[in-house]
């Protein structure tokens, strides 16, 4: 994605999902339109629609916020160290455009990895597995369940 063109697609954001994925923030917990969303599919990142999550890789962790064990194309995300707040945690941001996602914790399901990718839903769009072929994320559709 060209610049200009990012900057386009930043700027038709809504303000709350400019302020979450541009400007570091986070939304509430539990108010996230994904929090507990089961459609099998995958999720893009609002900007750019690169893939980052696949449905099978979701799991209630009881946070407030959509959890996944696992991006599904490592390459998108940037795993940096934060010590916003008084903590020491480790922030995921997307390689390009520059995007804020959320946080990764290793309290996921060990039988997993054992992490936990905790996601804005501002950050993310969601692809219905019935519209990734024509959406162009047919390659990731082994990693999606059918409905």
């Amino acid at each position: 994605m060209k610049l200009e063109e990012s900057q386009t697609s930043v700027d038709r954001l809504p303000a709350e999902q400019r302020r979450i994925s541009q400007d570091s923030g986070t939304e509430r917990p539990f108010s996230g339109a994904y929090n507990d969303d089961e459609e099998p599919g995958i999720s893009v990142e609002v900007v750019a629609g690169e893939p980052l999550f696949a449905s099978t890789d979701k799991f209630d962790s009881g946070s407030g916020w959509p959890s996944f064990t696992k991006p599904t194309a490592p390459a998108n995300v940037n795993e940096l160290r934060d010590t916003t707040h008084g903590m020491v945690r480790t922030k995921v941001r997307l390689v390009h455009p520059d995007g804020h996602l959320g946080h990764v914790f290793p309290d996921g399901p060990s039988n997993q990895g054992g992490l936990r990718y905790c996601i804005n839903s501002a950050s993310l769009r969601l692809i219905p597995r019935d519209d990734m072929e024509s959406e162009g994320h047919g390659a990731y559709l082994d990693q999606t369940e059918e409905a």
